[in-house]
């Protein structure tokens, strides 16, 4: 007997959410546009990792439905 393989995100707990591709590249834009040269690593470092939990999120969300 073999166990079923879980599909990606059906960890994440309750019910499937709707993906709006729109919404998503809004809000990656978003933190994209608040990076600045100027600014130090960290700050930018934190930023792209928002950025990236956005899209880890959509992906889950797209694996879930």
């Amino acid at each position: 007997m073999s166990t079923p393989m879980p599909r990606p995100g059906q960890h994440i707990p309750g019910p499937s959410p709707t993906v709006e591709p729109q919404h998503i590249h809004a809000e990656v834009d978003g933190l994209l546009a608040r990076l600045d040269r100027d600014e130090a690593i960290p700050h930018q470092a934190r930023i792209l990792e928002q950025a990236h939990d956005v899209l880890v999120r959509a992906l889950a969300a797209v694996d879930k439905i």
